[in-house]
């Protein structure tokens, strides 16, 4: 009897486990993209309050969907896609690598 397993059993072992986790994984994805929230909901996600949700709805800013008793909603994907398009370029980014200067 082995006591201990070779790296050729540890990988296959692995390479079951992801196997049968890959459904549970992909599953908790599309339920994280098919939020729906109301004014409160929307208000913590961005860390905004329900005046400024308001006004951007008013203004035709933020996707959202009326509901018949004229309660909003929003859609995850759709407030992550519109704030993704309001992102600012940085004119001039920080050098990948930062030296550290010693003061004498």
């Amino acid at each position: 009897m082995k006591s201990e397993l070779e790296p050729m059993d540890i990988q296959t072992i692995a390479d079951k486990v992801v196997e049968r986790l890959k459904p549970f994984l992909s599953q908790k994805a599309d339920r994280q993209e098919d939020i729906i929230f109301d004014v409160s909901g929307l208000c913590e996600y961005l860390h905004v309050s329900p005046k400024w949700i308001h006004e951007r709805t008013h203004l035709k800013e933020i996707p959202y969907h009326k509901l018949s008793n004229k309660q909003l909603r929003f859609r995850k994907k759709e407030i992550d896609k519109w704030f993704d398009s309001m992102k600012i370029s940085t004119i001039n980014p920080l050098p990948s690598e930062l030296r550290l200067l010693k003061r004498a």
